[in-house]
């Protein structure tokens, strides 16, 4: 495992087939580091006399630990010096449902005093070297999808302790793995103040569209002088009807059309990637086929804001109708559709359709019969249309922020792997003659592990030893022991007559 070339010998590391910078070496994560899956998570640990803390995937992001909602379960002794964790042991998201988010890794500075880890979690703990280094290395092996790659499992993508074990990875000198850790510490930091400059770009300018959406509702949309608007009842301007109940019976079959489920609408816009099919029967089509100009909204959410949301249907799919939790309100001849869809998804009106979703129950829907009971700000057509084509000139600008945003986003996404490729490479850090090869580092690790080895069997063979004493009874005197001296004295005996 020198640095003459060796790419990995058919491990999952994919760097390239080109040689190592001179004294690094090739290794397995199990040759540098220990690396064991978590306590699996029980009803019969959730209470005991030695509570304590535990961090799960949860706790794991991409951008580092998230330890808002940190769970307790009982640990015996003997088990919390096996699954406690250390400063600088590196934890690594065991399985996920999106192959993306497994192996995503965090390096742990002993954030909780006494704390463990589940059975969702891999932890990896060095036997020497800089856990820096080993953390951003395999943090790039999670993010360029190499852990997905690896995975096993439907639905669930699990990557298991033992792959990780023989995991290839190039393992420099200690004292370059510092430097190399420093360099990568610097340039992810200058990174992340840009990243976070641009995530808050693009949350205030979600925020400003909101305040656009506002405008329109209220008429206040700046340039466009209009007449105050008065409030209607939904059922009085629009017609409200609900959608197809998927069932067995409606497999498409013979009479399949178009079917669009609450996965396809979004606030303010439809996705068309995946539209299912539904079988209809006599006369249904007529029924329920939808119109250019309905809006379609949202019945229910598990998220509360997500309620109610609703976009603009535009003829794009002939034929096409809609599931029963999606419901369709048809714009009377009093409303222009783009106006409706912009007044439908304002902070004002979503905060009535919050409203009116909520019940002494606990559970958040509409029906039909809340959404036309529903009030909505109407104004004149003209002043609908103005306002329309002022949010509209708005919006464009809006969008042009938000895609140069996002570009610069994925800019410093992709930089960040360049920088991890040059780090790992040998191309970030200066290499110095006289730092300690890394085959040196590895067989020092592998000696001292065998001692270590020798010394736990000794300690074993002692302790049965010493418990095969303590057990086994004193042995019985030998025949040729001559008998005790002495005369035993005759009892006299009574009987009674």
């Amino acid at each position: 495992m020198s640095g003459s070339g060796r790419s990995g010998d058919g491990g999952a590391w994919g760097l390239g087939r080109g040689e190592l910078p001179e004294g690094w070496a090739w290794a397995t994560v199990g040759e540098v580091a220990e690396v064991r899956l978590g306590r699996q998570r029980s009803p019969k640990h959730a209470e005991g006399d030695h509570m304590r803390p535990y961090v799960r995937a949860a706790n794991v992001d991409w951008g580092g630990l998230r330890l808002a909602d940190v769970k307790k379960m009982n640990f015996t002794d003997d088990e919390f010096e096996t699954y406690r964790l250390r400063a600088s042991d590196i934890l690594l998201n065991e399985a996920s449902g999106s192959p993306s988010e497994v192996g995503k890794p965090v390096l742990w500075n002993g954030e909780i005093e006494g704390c463990c880890f589940q059975n969702t979690l891999i932890r990896v703990r060095l036997d020497e070297g800089d856990p820096r280094y080993f953390a951003h290395l395999l943090w790039y092996e999670a993010a360029r999808g190499q852990f997905a790659r690896a995975t096993r499992g439907v639905g669930i993508r699990h990557l298991g302790a033992a792959t990780l074990v023989g995991w290839h990875v190039p393992v420099p000198p200690v004292a370059e793995q510092r430097r190399i850790a420093d360099a990568v510490d610097a340039g992810v930091a200058r990174l992340d103040v840009l990243e976070q400059k641009l995530r808050a770009a693009l949350k205030g300018i979600s925020e400003t569209w909101n305040a656009v959406l506002d405008a329109v509702a209220g008429g206040t949309m700046p340039g466009v002088d209009v007449a105050a608007p008065k409030d209607h009842l939904v059922e009085l301007v629009a017609e409200v009807s609900g959608g197809i109940q998927k069932q067995a019976r409606r497999r498409p079959v013979d009479n399949a059309y178009p079917f669009l489920r609450v996965a396809n609408v979004a606030r303010g816009m439809l996705d068309l990637a995946d539209v299912h099919k539904v079988e209809l029967f006599k006369n249904e089509i007529e029924r329920y086929r939808l119109a250019d100009g309905d809006l379609l909204v949202v019945e229910g959410n598990g998220s509360p804001d997500q309620i109610g949301r609703a976009a603009v249907w535009h003829g794009e799919i002939e034929d096409c109708v809609h599931q029963n939790h999606l419901i369709r309100v048809r714009p009377g001849p009093e409303l222009v559709p783009a106006y409706l869809e912009l007044v439908w998804n304002s902070p004002t009106v979503a905060r009535r359709l919050q409203h009116a979703a909520s019940s002494t129950s606990g559970l958040h829907t509409l029906s039909t019969r809340k959404l036309k009971a529903l009030t909505i700000p109407v104004f004149a057509l003209q002043d609908q249309e103005r306002l329309v084509s002022a949010a509209e000139v708005a919006r464009a600008r809006l969008n042009r922020a938000k895609t140069s945003a996002r570009t610069a986003l994925a800019h410093v996404v992709a930089l960040r792997r360049a920088l991890l490729a040059e780090a790992f490479s040998g191309r970030l850090a200066p290499q110095e003659p006289d730092d300690e090869p890394a085959e040196v580092l590895l067989k020092r690790i592998r000696v001292e592990r065998e001692a270590a080895e020798v010394a736990r069997k000794a300690a074993r063979r002692a302790a049965r030893t010493k418990a095969r004493q303590a057990s086994t009874p004193a042995p019985p005197p030998h025949r040729d022991t001559p008998a005790l001296d002495g005369e035993q004295t005759t009892l006299p005996l009574e009987f009674s007559s």
